[in-house]
């Protein structure tokens, strides 16, 4: 057995044991940070097989963004798990149908899977073998898929701002700075001048 194999099943192992405890542990920080541990196992099996760029985007956005973002949510806003759960028994029966009819389907995919040899020359044109996988990836995305790239940049630019005009909401009795407001006051509507009787204070 070579040092790549010993690495992907040590890799797979962690990974598969990681994975069980983010759906296994009680506490939601606990799964996060089991989450982030099979994001950055994942990553090693993709280096072993050459594409480290998969590998870089899966600890970057995923790692760096996605599971720290909802640590940290988790950690500042509170949220109370134990009464979001409370409805879990209520929908356990069509959780549990549904859950069956996936599982069956992925096994009938398993078992009726075949490759067509015609699939087998349907590939991309081969790469030079001095191009890293990183290199080769940009040169590909750059040229031939450039305007796919850029239309799915606007898709994902359109759903945040999407996100933040549904999620942004005006309270009426919450006070806003209005900068235009500021600059039109004079002396007359900022100040009130009241003259106080002698030795009757204020």
């Amino acid at each position: 057995m070579n040092v790549a194999a010993v690495f992907f099943y040590l890799f797979s192992a962690i990974m598969l044991a990681s994975a069980f405890m983010v759906i296994a542990a009680k506490n939601p920080v606990h799964s996060v940070l089991f989450l982030i541990l099979a994001f950055v196992n994942a990553s090693g099996l993709f280096l072993l097989m050459g594409a480290e760029f998969l590998a870089m985007i899966l600890v970057v956005v995923y790692v760096g963004a996605v599971a720290v973002l909802f640590l940290f949510v988790v950690m500042m806003l509170d949220v109370d798990f134990a009464e979001l759960k409370q409805g879990f028994l209520q929908y356990l029966p069509l959780g549990s149908v549904i859950g069956i009819v996936v599982a069956i389907e992925l096994l009938l995919v398993m078992v009726g899977f075949t490759q067509s040899d015609a699939a087998l020359g349907a590939g991309a044109s081969p790469i030079q073998a001095n191009v890293s996988n990183t290199e080769a990836l940009g040169l590909v995305l750059y040229t031939k898929y450039v305007y796919l790239f850029q239309a799915s940049g606007l898709v994902l630019l359109t759903a945040m701002i999407g996100a933040i005009v549904l999620t942004l909401r005006h309270k009426p009795d919450v006070k806003r700075q209005v900068i235009a407001d500021q600059n039109a006051r004079t002396r007359a509507d900022a100040i009130e001048i009241k003259k106080a009787p002698s030795r009757a204070g204020v």
